[in-house]
């Protein structure tokens, strides 16, 4: 049985509808989750809202609601999309649950035992919109000449009372966890930029509140609230049932992986992995910090810049597939990356109707028409079919788990895209339409051919379009416990023998779009 495999995303922050960039993280995570089941691994995958903090507290006063209100309702905005979207998460938490309020007492708790918190006087400059604490040789300046934090956002200078958590004492022990765990830190261009923000030196870090009390209460010192930060992160802890020692921490902690954007690595890698050790609780395996997705106009979307885009209109214009699609395939996920309307429909049009949809309608329907709806026996094969066989297995079996493993997903969908490539040149030069006429016995066994590798490739595939993998493979009646990658390639893997599989009349998998009657613009 294959090690248990635990997944998150980064809990997102509810002070406005969700946009497409949460979107691309939470699908990326996705396919990744499901990717790990197709292995046989047990998979844990969780995502959820972030719904304390000032920036929260600041919004809903705005509005005239509670803070709570303003948590209940935007939080089932991001349900609904993750719904929409075919998300198949095991755990969505809310930072509100009761649950969560004891799992973030108790690993302050923790770390209060360590000897790492103390009370001080916090004076320094703070960004509401990023929950953040900026040292003055961070920041930037701004076009009037106001002080902005690197990510451009307002910084403000505060002052209060507050707990510190002594992250000074954990420079090293740090630094020896990235140079042991090299790995720890993806891709590696943040990595460096962590090393390089440790080695220069920790101070102590604010990790309470007193100005406003929308929060997690400390422990002893019910006039402050946690640090947001604290609390978000314990939330990885909190869907395991920590702090018991439950039957899913035993199986799940360390989780293998976080998957978050880059702008928040530095919590992640640096702020997250202290507290742990401080609290004595193990480190995570992996963080993933991944790129932006940029809109048209090359700026990364956010509800603080008005610029964002609704992921639910783009997948009620284009279908929840081609857009999951498109986002792992269209650039490299450690990178930032721009979209469009334009490049969505060509991506679809290209790629998924006219070589890989066409190439199974083409094949179902020759088999459907000519061998009474069932899967023909393959009377020997030739080395055009061999060839075929191995290619395919090569990229189901290798080259796209190598790939999704490492989170480069374009690269694993260009080396399944390639195999379907070889589909279809296989399926022009033996032109099965052809041989009905002159060897109906070699029509038969090239359909078959192309039926297990079409197989293979929709099993491979399920993980990015998840609801169109089913349909084909439906279509196809191949039994359920057959879609995994080990049960199709044992079950598939030349020579067939046996003429029991029906398949139903064969629909359009994948109709072309068309560009939005304005002027196609995406973002």
């Amino acid at each position: 049985m294959a090690d248990p495999y635990y997944i998150t995303t980064a809990i997102h922050y509810p002070n406005g509808k969700p946009h497409i960039g949460h979107a691309y993280e939470t699908i990326a995570a996705d396919v990744m989750a499901r990717f790990q089941r197709l292995q046989g691994r047990e998979v844990r995958f969780q995502t959820g809202t972030d719904e304390h903090g000032l920036k929260m507290a600041q919004k809903a006063r705005d509005l005239g609601i509670t803070p709570r209100e303003l948590a209940d309702e935007m939080s089932c905005h991001f349900r609904d999309l993750f719904d929409k979207l075919d998300i198949s998460y095991d755990r969505f938490i809310r930072t509100t649950e009761d649950q969560h309020h004891r799992a973030s007492q108790a690993i302050w708790q923790g770390m209060e035992a360590s000897g790492d918190l103390y009370l001080d006087r916090y004076e320094g400059w703070y960004s509401v919109r990023d929950e953040a604490y900026y040292d003055e040789s961070e920041l930037e300046e701004g076009e009037g000449g106001e002080k902005l934090s690197p990510q451009g956002t307002p910084v403000e200078w505060t002052v209060e009372e507050s707990w510190f958590f002594r992250l000074s004492k954990y420079q090293e022990p740090l630094l020896a966890l990235y140079r042991d765990n090299p790995e720890f830190i993806q891709p590696d261009s943040r990595r460096n930029e962590v090393i390089r923000f440790v080695e220069g030196g920790l101070r102590d870090l604010s990790v309470s509140r007193t100005s406003f009390d929308w929060g997690v209460k400390v422990p002893g010192a019910e006039d402050h609230v946690m640090y947001v930060w604290v609390d978000a992160l314990t939330n990885y802890l909190t869907g395991l049932g920590y702090p018991d020692e439950t039957a899913d921490m035993t199986k799940f902690w360390p989780a293998d992986l976080h998957l978050i954007g880059k702008d928040i690595v530095r919590f992640h890698a640096v702020y997250w992995p202290a507290f742990l050790m401080s609290a004595n609780v193990a480190v995570p395996k992996k963080v993933f910090g991944h790129g932006f997705l940029l809109n048209r106009d090359g700026k990364k979307e956010s509800k603080s810049a008005g610029n964002v885009t609704d992921p639910s209109e783009l997948a009620d214009l284009y279908g929840v597939d081609p857009l999951r699609y498109f986002l792992l395939r269209e650039f490299s996920f450690g990178q930032d990356g721009s979209y469009s309307a334009e490049a969505i429909v060509n991506r679809n049009n290209a790629e998924l109707a006219n070589s890989y949809g066409n190439l199974a309608q083409r094949t179902l329907s020759l088999l459907y028409k000519n061998c009474e709806g069932y899967l023909p026996p393959i009377n020997g094969h030739t080395e055009e079919d061999k060839a075929l066989f191995e290619h395919v297995d090569r990229v189901i079996s290798k080259e796209m788990p190598a790939a999704f493993d490492k989170l480069a997903f374009a690269q694993g969908l260009e080396a399944w895209m390639g195999a379907v490539f070889a589909c279809n040149a296989y399926i022009d030069a033996q032109a099965p339409w052809a041989l009905k006429k002159t060897d109906f016995e070699r029509m038969k066994t090239v359909l078959a051919t192309l039926y297990i590798v079409i197989a293979q490739l929709t099993v491979a595939i399920s993980p990015v379009i998840p609801a169109s993998s089913r349909k084909l493979l439906d279509a196809m009646g191949i039994a359920y416990e057959l879609r995994t990658i080990e049960g199709i390639r044992s079950h598939w893997y030349s020579p067939l023998s046996e003429a029991d599989y029906q398949l139903d009349k064969p629909e359009g998998l994948f109709p072309r779009l068309e560009l939005p009657e304005a002027e196609g613009e995406g973002g």
